[in-house]
């Protein structure tokens, strides 16, 4: 018999199997500090949308190489290619499949929608590849778990696309809450981001004749509809596709926020332990956008000298399915999903504690009292694009096969925040507390809402046995 052994199973197997490890330093090649091949991940990009930006400002991290697209649409994956490749000759691909198994890949960049992450990213991690997931991972509660326990079965490097994670100044606040800057954390304020809609336009009914193999894939969990651009471009705004993906969404912006608060609450291996729908839910807009009083019971736990979002503050002005929640956890800090979108931290939170509060948001933080964030150690704003420092986290666990910063068990618990708040709102109990098993993760006392927990599949796209 003969073995062949790929890139995948080189990097595996490292100095046990082989004279020299799969990846050396630059120095010790005499290379002056560029990356030799062995040094170099091959990464293909699954979902050539509106992601490429992330290509962009991955650029200078050492030994990530792009070499290959692919999108269902294959027109995009070749305007992708076309637009980021500059020298190098890309591989584009309309099945992910083909380009793993023809590409020699050391991982993958999943940049699809929601609704096909997990499916694409089980397949992807049984054929070898360790993974990029853009947030939220999944659409639902149960499928992250599914992805979870492939990540360990195949023991997978996996970064969920939280960018906050890894950047200097937000986990330097973040220690600052978690290690009692602020003593006990009495509430987190955080906002009350807007839902999804539901799809109303067609059904799978209005089907007519052949479909498309592009359109069917596109599809892919969800029911079969006519082709719709409503659906292709704007697939964010719908439930059977996201859980909220706009950018005052609760998927879009709220997965970012969830995670911050995960992160300096230090609860990334649980949850709450109740969540409360504290209003009907109606078709609201997202924040008042005009000037209104500092004082008050709605402002007064918010001070007025911390506004970390006022430059992205036009971005959230829309309108959708919203209603404040409450979450507590089992210490008895309460999670409070109230603020507009034309105050506050869009991309995080603030932390009210016995002793002072701390607002965090992406790359901005404020406190008060002030001097608990302007002290010496205080690491300042990026210096380098926003995702260099997430993918480069990625690109150093692929080779060290440590977890990352924002491993899927991370990017799991912050979904199932985003996923918790759309499920109170839609079991539409207002006033009553649903019980949460975070261990579990089911409702203790709520059927309805442990329905929501997953959803039927359309036949063929089921999620992969885990073997």
């Amino acid at each position: 018999m003969t073995t062949t052994l790929t890139r995948r199973d080189a990097l595996k197997l490292g100095t046990a199997a082989i004279a020299l490890p799969t990846f050396l330093p630059a120095s010790v090649l005499g290379r002056d500090g560029n990356a030799p091949p062995s040094e170099q991940v091959r990464v293909g990009v699954i979902g050539c949308g509106g992601r490429s930006y992330m290509i962009r400002e991955g650029a200078d991290v050492k030994g990530f190489q792009v070499v290959a697209a692919c999108d269902c649409f294959k027109q995009r994956a070749e305007e992708f290619a076309s637009k980021l490749s500059g020298d190098q000759k890309w591989g584009v691909y309309d099945d992910f499949r083909q380009m793993i198994e023809q590409e020699q890949l050391d991982a993958v960049m999943i940049e699809t929608t929601t609704h096909a992450r997990a499916w694409i990213a089980m397949h992807a991690m049984q054929m070898g590849m360790d993974a990029y997931i853009e947030k939220p991972m999944c659409l639902t509660i149960s499928e992250g778990r599914a992805m979870v326990n492939a990540v360990r079965a195949y023991d997978r490097v996996t970064q969920v696309g939280t960018q906050q994670r890894s950047m200097p100044i937000n986990n330097w606040a973040s220690d600052l809450v978690k290690n009692g800057a602020i003593g006990k954390i009495k509430a987190v304020l955080a906002p009350n981001f807007i839902g999804p809609f539901v799809w109303t336009k067609s059904s799978n009914a209005d089907v007519q004749g052949p479909v498309d193999k592009w359109w069917d894939v596109w599809t892919n969990q969800a029911e079969l509809r006519p082709y719709d651009a409503d659906l292709q471009f704007g697939w964010g705004r719908w439930w059977d596709y996201d859980a909220g993906g706009l950018c005052f969404g609760v998927s879009g912006w709220g997965a970012h926020s969830y995670d911050q608060i995960n992160r300096a609450l230090g609860t990334d291996d649980t949850g709450p332990a109740e969540i409360v729908l504290q209003e009907e839910v109606a078709i609201r807009d997202s924040g008042r956008f005009a000037p209104r009083e500092t004082v008050g019971t709605a402002i007064q736990d918010e001070s007025p000298d911390m506004n970390t979002g006022a430059d992205y503050y036009h971005m959230a002005k829309l309108e959708g399915p919203r209603a404040k929640v409450l979450m507590r956890f089992a210490n008895g800090t309460e999670l409070r999903l109230h603020l507009d979108g034309d105050r506050g931290p869009g991309l995080g939170a603030i932390f009210v504690g016995e002793n002072g509060k701390i607002e965090i948001n992406r790359n901005k933080i404020a406190s008060n009292p002030k001097e608990l964030v302007t002290a010496s150690d205080n690491p300042g704003a990026n210096r380098r694009p926003e995702t260099a420092y997430h993918i480069e986290n990625w690109i150093e666990c692929i080779k060290s096969r440590g977890r990352c910063n924002a491993d899927i068990e991370i990017g799991q618990r912050a979904a199932t925040l985003c996923e918790l708040v759309n499920i109170a709102r839609g079991v539409g109990r207002v006033g009553e507390s649903l019980h949460w098993d975070a261990e579990t993760e089911q409702f203790t006392n709520c059927d309805e809402a442990n329905a929501m927990l997953s959803r039927p599949r359309r036949a063929g796209y089921e999620l992969p046995e885990i073997g």
